[in-house]
C-alpha cells in the first residue's frame, strides 16, 4: 500500500511498516544526491535550482540558505520570505519543518520533527510533530528545536539551546532545557 506522503506531515505516531521505509528511503536517497551537489556547487543560481528541486519549490530571492547544509527528505521543509539559514544546519523534516519571513537560523541549528516512542516495542515507530519557527524569530547558533515545538514570533533563542516546549512570542530563551529569560521590549 502506497501511503500520501503529504499526510505524514504532523501526522502523530505512523508504524515503520509494509511499504512506508522503502518510500521514505527512495526520497532521502534523493535528497542526499541533490544536498551533495548542492554543497559542492559554487554557483548561486545552480544551488537555488537544486534547493527548489529538493523542497518542491523554489526559493524566495531574498531567502538565504548557505551551505554546507544537510535535511533527511527535504520535502517537508517549508521556507517563507526573507528568511537566512547560516552554514551547517540540519532539518529532520519528514513531521514538517516550517519558517516563516525573516527568520533567523543561526549557525549548526537542528530542527527535528521526528521522534520515538518510549516503550521499546514502539521504538522503531515514527512519532511526527511539526516543528513552526514563526515570524522575525532568530535562533542563535547550534540551537536545536525538538518535534512539536514552536518558537513565537520575534522571539530569540540563545547559542546552544535545546528547546523542548513552545518558546512564547517577543521573549528570549536559553539554556538546556530553554526557559524564558525575558520579554522583549519593544
Amino acid at each position: 500500500m502506497t501511503i500520501p506522503l503529504a499526510n505524514l506531515i504532523n501526522a502523530g505516531t505512523v508504524h515503520w511498516t509494509g511499504d512506508l521505509p522503502h518510500q521514505v528511503d527512495a526520497i532521502v536517497a534523493q535528497a542526499s544526491n541533490n544536498l551533495i551537489d548542492f554543497n559542492q556547487t559554487t554557483t548561486e543560481t545552480k544551488r537555488r535550482a537544486i534547493l527548489g528541486q529538493l523542497f518542491g519549490a523554489p526559493l524566495d530571492q531574498a531567502t538565504v540558505l548557505n551551505p554546507p547544509f544537510q535535511t533527511d527528505f527535504g520535502a517537508h521543509t517549508f521556507i517563507g520570505k526573507h528568511v537566512f539559514i547560516n552554514r551547517d544546519c540540519f532539518f529532520v523534516d519528514l513531521g514538517g519543518v516550517y519558517i516563516e519571513d525573516n527568520a533567523l537560523i543561526g549557525p549548526r541549528v537542528m530542527l527535528i520533527s521526528v521522534g520515538h516512542h518510549e516503550d521499546p516495542a514502539y521504538r522503531r515507530d515514527l512519532v511526527l510533530k511539526s516543528v513552526r519557527i514563526k515570524q522575525g524569530a532568530w535562533l542563535g547558533a547550534n540551537v536545536t528545536v525538538l518535534p512539536g515545538v514552536t518558537v513565537g514570533e520575534h522571539a530569540i533563542v540563545g547559542a546552544g539551546a535545546v528547546v523542548t516546549k513552545n518558546v512564547p512570542a517577543n521573549t528570549v530563551v536559553a539554556g538546556v532545557p530553554a526557559k524564558v529569560l525575558r520579554t522583549i521590549q519593544q
